[in-house]
């Protein structure tokens, strides 16, 4: 029976159980729920369900290399989302996480563009909730935007799926031609999720805002199905690299000067995508295998960083720098869990960070992609500066804060714990993890010049940080709100179109008083005409009168349309 059920799905029906149990019991059942959902993932590769409704088939759960280790990094990121938020005693939080991570793990075993979309929307709907959970008034407003965002990303797949469908006869999640409409529909629809240049701004707008144990599930589920989407769908389109390049590249001007550290990460999260784009733009065997590997290890690398500074904000009620400092000597535990995710990200060899960045740049430099190549090796020098040091800097070790707190609960440190032996297992034993990627691999990240150039890579950016520090040169964490190009629909379209509309309104107004004031006018000339001076013999009720005047405006208009046409 478990065989006809779609990894994910049972998630999402079990979590409608979750208000009505006690809370130790609940944390169990949560448990049992991803486990159970897991199980599917031991029956091969191949189609396992499809339903026919109106001759039209739904592949509600295939399975393929691919599919494979985003399916096992997402079940166990919603293990380690569940021991995270265990201190939390409220339902609503633990039944939105349930759903979501099940709708993205639905979503991943989609075999059609309609059983995607269906999915695709329960992933905006089911996490939106996360964003409410923050309590704040800019949180409510971060939600409704993300909302809007992510239906709006829908609705162009959805587009894209109709149109698939009536070219082809098939809406089959496969492999799609960049040129045509339809993939041009599904190619926005999946940019706006994987937060490409001026589709971002909904990424750091909403993360920020969400719960301390909200943004840790967001960050692992969305853009990463967009990625698994783009590398199924889109692999080897040249523009993908150009994009990528981008995305590694513009969002260190703004993360420097950020001082929420969450969003911070939010703007490092946004840069690493940018890495998997690039690979998937390549389109290689070993490019497919870096953006992939990537994913995985980005899923618990920066999900330890936002465990890191969630059990700060949950702690201290705050995750500005500019308000943190010092807090190594009440948070130990959790500081020592942030570094591992921050050296893990600066990609330090025997972390996991190294072990799949090595395989994208290896990528690069065989397809001869120079340019790329170095402008990531940039992006990676400047993600050590702005988020690999920083962030744990800042919150840790900066100036000394007058904020006093206690280490993070219990299962906090669990889950950060699990993370981070992960993240060092992964790059002390890479070899294993490379026999879950999709194509079967012979690399060796751990050779002389590999090392060499990490870290004269690392060394050289953790003295330009040094030197910006002393030197003072560094920007001063400073109590303000960033935007990038969400300032687009948050500043400037209202900027422009509300005065416009306001324009408009006045001259339909104004319309509207001279198309009364013109009909008065007709109206008495024809009542001067017709009555006072007798054009008619005897007296005639209003209503005669209109009838009358419509007649002749009629004759008149058949005898201009007979003169002219």
């Amino acid at each position: 029976m478990m065989n006809n059920f779609p990894p994910g799905f049972v998630m999402i029906i079990g979590a409608l159980l979750i208000p009505f149990l006690p809370h130790i019991i609940r944390q169990i059942y949560m448990l049992v729920l991803i486990l159970t959902s897991a199980y599917a993932l031991t029956l091969g590769f191949g189609i396992h369900t499809k339903i026919t409704l109106m001759d039209f088939e739904f592949i509600l759960f295939q399975s393929d290399p691919l599919t494979l280790p985003f399916a096992i990094i997402f079940h166990v990121a919603a293990v380690l989302n569940v021991m995270y938020g265990a201190h939390v005693k409220l339902w609503n939080q633990h039944m939105a996480i349930m759903s979501y991570s099940g709708a993205a793990i639905a979503a991943v075993h989609a075999g059609d563009l309609f059983t995607l979309f269906v999915w695709w929307e329960a992933t905006a709907i089911t996490s939106v909730f996360l964003i409410f959970a923050g309590k704040t008034k800019r949180s409510y407003g971060a939600a409704f935007r993300y909302l809007i965002v992510q239906i709006g990303s829908g609705m162009f797949l959805l587009a894209g799926a109709i149109l698939l469908m009536s070219e082809t006869g098939s809406a089959e999640f496969r492999n799609f031609d960049i040129n045509s409409l339809y993939g041009q529909l599904i190619f926005i629809a999946f940019g706006i999720k994987a937060a490409f240049p001026l589709l971002n701004g909904w990424l750091q707008d909403a993360y920020p805002e969400a719960s301390e144990i909200g943004t840790v599930a967001l960050s692992v589920f969305t853009t990463k199905l967009a990625i698994f989407c783009f590398a199924k769908s889109f692999a080897g389109t040249d523009i993908l690299i150009l994009i990528g390049v981008i995305m590694t590249f513009f969002p260190m001007f703004f993360a420097i000067i950020e001082n929420d550290l969450r969003r911070v990460l939010t703007y490092c999260l946004n840069s690493q995508l940018g890495f998997m784009i690039v690979a998937i733009g390549i389109g290689t065997e070993l490019a497919i295998n870096g953006a992939v590997a990537h994913a995985v290890v980005h899923i618990l690398y920066k999900g330890l960083l936002f465990m890191g500074m969630g059990a700060v904000l949950y702690r201290t009620s705050t995750c500005k720098a500019s308000e943190l400092g010092g807090l190594f000597k009440y948070m130990p535990i959790t500081a020592i869990c942030t570094i591992i995710g921050a050296v893990s990200l600066s990609a330090f060899p025997l972390f996991s960070g190294f072990v799949t960045k090595t395989l994208i740049l290896s990528a690069l430099g065989k397809e001869g992609l120079v340019f790329a190549y170095f402008m990531l090796l940039f992006s990676s020098a400047g993600v050590l500066i702005y988020s690999g040091i920083r962030v744990p800097f800042f919150a840790f070790f900066a100036n000394e804060s007058k904020i006093k707190s206690k280490e993070a609960p219990l299962n906090m440190i669990i889950a950060m714990f699990s993370a981070s032996i992960l993240c060092i297992l992964i790059g002390v034993l890479p070899s294993y993890f490379y026999n879950i990627l999709p194509y079967q691999i012979h690399y060796q990240p751990y050779d002389f010049s590999h090392i060499v150039g990490q870290i004269q890579l690392l060394g050289f950016s953790a003295l330009a940080f040094i030197c910006l520090w002393h030197f003072k040169i560094y920007p001063s964490e400073i109590n303000s709100t960033i935007l990038n190009s969400d300032w687009i629909y948050r500043k400037m379209l209202p900027g422009v179109c509300l005065p416009l509309l306001n324009l408009v309104k006045n001259l339909n107004q104004k319309f509207y008083k001279f198309l009364e004031y013109l009909f008065v006018t007709v109206k008495n000339i024809f009542a001067n005409t017709m009555i006072k001076n007798k054009v008619f013999d005897r007296e005639v009720g209003q209503d005669t009168l209109i009838v009358v005047q419509l007649f002749i405006v009629i004759l008149v208009l058949i005898f201009m349309w007979k003169i002219y046409f």
